[in-house]
């Protein structure tokens, strides 16, 4: 009778809820530099201008352009450029990443 009481207390004890954390809600690379690392600011003149236009401009540096519905890897690399187009094909964002 006694082993059963033990494990019937011990069996409670461990029977608590567990809450997973929930998981964030848009996820972020962990670390977003905080300078401009790729020198991004050098085409800023380029938001809100027809996608078209990165055509036009010779950047020797690694880039990756993002329309939406890509797939993109959560990676950080300080020193690539991005460049965010909309669906109407205009770059709307240009960032380090």
């Amino acid at each position: 009778m006694r082993k059963f009481l033990v494990l019937s207390v011990f069996l409670a004890a461990c029977s608590g809820g567990y809450v997973p954390p929930e998981a964030p809600a848009s996820p972020q690379p962990a670390s977003m530099p905080a300078v401009d690392t790729c020198e991004a600011a050098n085409y800023a003149g380029l938001v809100g201008q027809p996608a078209t236009e990165l055509e036009k401009v010779l950047i020797m540096r690694m880039v990756r352009v993002i329309r939406p519905g890509d797939a993109v890897t959560m990676d950080m690399r300080a020193e690539r450029i991005n460049f965010e187009v909309s669906g109407e094909e205009t770059i709307e964002r240009i960032y380090c990443g």
